[in-house]
């Protein structure tokens, strides 16, 4: 099995199709509640160097979906994505929290020090916050209307990529100037958390909570 995905994952970078790493060749697309279906072309440049992208053209109806089944798909879109962001900055406080504790300035480790250890700590409890509100979109997505669902999700996915980009542009912060270099990590998941905070992006506009 591994081996049959080693292959597909060859084939698809020698003939220049954006495969994924099962082969994958077709890719579906949810739009105005029509579920539309095409084939992936070539590959995309991208930021993320977690994550490979590739066109995809051809676009033809395969299906349609009422709108509570696609409200309800939008949400749980939009909680799987937050749940990618919580982890993004997970990964990067981890960092940044190593690198406090074995990088010294002056006889210390700098984690010692307030301006160093204290944004950390804010990271922290974004990250804590991110996991609450996560965890209601998911819960929401099986237990609340449609509408309702997506309303929990589109607050969800906001408060986690502003909390992810905080906590990873601090984990860079904290490196100084070897975070935006390829001898470190911390760049890598900043590039993340932008890439999937345009994942089924949201703005301030769908939610009428008075957030700014």
């Amino acid at each position: 099995m591994h081996d049959r995905r080693r292959r597909h994952d060859r084939e698809g970078r020698r003939d220049g199709r954006g495969r994924g790493r099962r082969g994958r060749e077709r890719a579906l697309v949810v739009r105005d509640g029509r579920i539309l279906a095409g084939p992936v072309a070539e590959p995309l440049p991208e930021v993320d160097l977690t994550r490979r992208a590739a066109r995809v053209g051809g676009l033809e109806p395969v299906g349609e979906l009422d709108p509570d089944t696609a409200g309800r798909r939008r949400a749980l879109a939009l909680a799987v994505t937050c749940a990618d962001l919580v982890g993004t900055a997970r990964g990067a406080l981890a960092l940044a929290v190593e690198y406090a504790g074995v990088r010294e300035q002056y006889g210390k480790a700098i984690g010692s020090y307030q301006a160093v250890a204290h944004p950390l700590a804010e990271g922290l409890a974004l990250i804590e916050g991110s996991v609450s509100v996560l965890r209601h979109a998911a819960w929401a997505v099986d237990e609340l209307t449609a509408d309702e669902a997506l309303r929990a999700a589109r607050i969800a996915k906001i408060y986690c990529a502003r909390a992810a980009r905080t906590v990873c542009e601090t984990a860079i912060q904290v490196h100084g100037g070897i975070g935006n270099t390829w001898e470190c990590l911390a760049h890598v998941y900043l590039r993340r958390a932008l890439t999937s905070t345009e994942l089924f992006p949201v703005r301030l506009e769908e939610i009428d909570l008075g957030l700014s």
